[in-house]
């Protein structure tokens, strides 16, 4: 299709072959909404699926998320779904929190390799959100210290020492991947947005001064791969520090207070 431009159009697409996310999603949403049968019967069958943390290619726990957050306006007939979708959220926070006192930074984030992948910053931020979620859920204090751990490893609490949120921090991105940043004349970025984050792949061939896993960040305009601004990593981080703030009053979290995760 690009050929048929002139100049070409060369930007990356954002294919998705798979739409029974989509599908949950929607369900969920216009269940809740009319609370018409036709809808449930399409939700029933797509919970069957697995589900991941909410990513730009499988948006199904956002539709978990929504059925959550509105279970106690949902008909009594539809509460083992309810159940079941609590049941799937807590499951995947325990999982979460299973090794974080053993990560050398005490945090959620970094448990896996495949946390550092293209825009890994969302993957902590997002883990935050289903820990922030299951935090709502159970009052159990563990999922919030969890939740906190990766907004202090997005905030310098990480291997390369970098605070990720522009304008934020002792030692912070100056070259983002990001045009306006670039084009405004201004020394400093746009301040308060998430870079993507070490990224193992290494895709945009910069140089890189370390190459490990999770060291793989360069803050040089050039890194698209670990240094670029987006939308889908900015929403996850202003929900995260958003609802860290709405419950630090009822949860007591003051100042030099213990975040210890198996708590």
């Amino acid at each position: 299709m690009n050929k048929k431009f002139m100049p070409e159009i060369t930007t990356g697409a954002y294919g998705d072959r798979n739409v029974k996310d989509e599908w949950l999603w929607a369900a969920a949403e216009l269940f809740i909404y009319s609370k018409e049968n036709k809808y449930l019967v399409v939700l029933n069958e797509r919970l069957k699926d697995p589900v991941f943390l909410p990513s730009w290619g499988n948006v199904a726990m956002m539709g978990y998320y929504s059925i959550i957050r509105n279970r106690k306006t949902l008909p009594e007939s539809v509460q083992p779904q309810v159940i079941a979708v609590r049941d799937s959220i807590v499951k995947m926070a325990n999982t979460l929190l299973l090794k974080a006192n053993t990560n050398a930074f005490a945090t959620v984030m970094g448990q896996s390799a495949r946390d550092f992948n293209w825009g890994g910053n969302s993957v902590a931020a997002n883990q935050g959100i289903l820990l922030m979620q299951t935090y709502h859920l159970t009052k159990d204090k563990k999922y919030l210290a969890g939740a906190l751990s990766n907004l202090d490893y997005i905030l310098g609490r990480n291997a390369t020492g970098y605070s990720f949120v522009t304008g934020m921090g002792a030692k912070t991105p100056m070259h983002p991947h990001h045009r306006q940043s670039q084009a405004d004349g201004i020394t400093e970025p746009v301040p308060g947005l998430l870079v993507g984050g070490p990224n193992i792949g290494m895709q945009d061939k910069c140089n890189y001064p370390l190459k490990e896993i999770e060291t793989a960040y360069v803050d040089e305009v050039c890194s698209y791969a670990s240094n670029e601004i987006a939308i889908n990593w900015q929403a996850p981080i202003v929900y995260l520090v958003n609802a860290l703030e709405a419950v630090k009053a009822e949860a007591g979290y003051a100042g030099g207070q213990s975040r210890n995760l198996a708590r």
